[in-house]
C-alpha cells in the first residue's frame, strides 16, 4: 500500500505475490499506465517467467473484473470507515481481501462462488483431467497460454 503509484510499488506487489502463490504460469493483466510499461516493470516479469498483457486504450470493458473488484472495495469497506494510521488502514484492507473477499464472497462471474472455492475447483478438474491424460489451460497450471491472448496481432495472409 502507498500513496503514489509507482513502479516500485507494483514490483513489491508483484513479487508479493509470486513468493505467496507460487503460480506456474501467469498472465499479469494492466491498464497502460506507465509504472506498467516501465523497462524496469518488464525486465521482473521478463525474470520471473510472467507474461504482461496490457488492454487498448480507451476499452471500458478490458479491465471488467478488477473495476467489479475495486468497486465492491469502495462500497464495502473503504466508504463504510476511516482509520486513524495507513497501519490501521492496511490491516483493514488485508483482513477484508484476506478474510472475506477471497474465502468467502461469492462472485455471479465465478459460478457464485468464492475466489479461492473457485480455483480450487479449476486445481481438482485440471488434476482429475490429467489422470486420464486430457489438456487442460487453466491460469494457474503449466498448461496455461505462454503469451498474452487478450489482443492477439492479426493474422497476415501469406496469398
Amino acid at each position: 500500500m502507498g500513496e503514489r503509484m509507482t513502479v516500485d510499488l507494483v514490483l513489491a506487489a508483484l513479487n508479493t505475490a509470486l513468493h505467496t502463490r507460487k503460480p506456474d504460469s501467469v498472465i499479469h493483466h494492466s491498464d497502460q499506465g506507465s509504472q506498467y510499461t516501465s523497462i524496469t516493470f518488464g525486465s521482473r516479469c521478463k525474470e520471473m517467467g510472467v507474461h504482461p498483457s496490457m488492454g487498448t486504450v480507451g476499452d471500458d470493458y478490458d479491465n471488467a473484473m478488477a473495476e467489479s473488484f475495486f468497486a465492491s472495495l469502495e462500497c464495502e469497506l473503504i466508504n463504510r470507515r476511516s482509520w486513524k494510521s495507513q497501519a490501521e488502514a492496511r490491516t483493514a484492507l488485508f483482513t477484508w481481501i484476506e478474510g472475506w473477499y477471497n474465502p468467502r464472497r461469492r462472485h455471479s462471474g465465478l459460478n457464485y462462488l468464492s475466489p479461492i472455492h473457485f480455483e480450487r475447483k479449476q486445481i481438482e478438474h485440471e488434476d482429475r483431467a490429467s489422470e486420464h491424460g486430457l489438456p487442460t489451460a487453466s491460469a494457474g497450471s503449466s498448461h496455461a497460454p505462454t503469451a498474452a491472448v487478450d489482443n492477439p496481432a492479426p493474422v497476415q495472409s501469406s496469398a
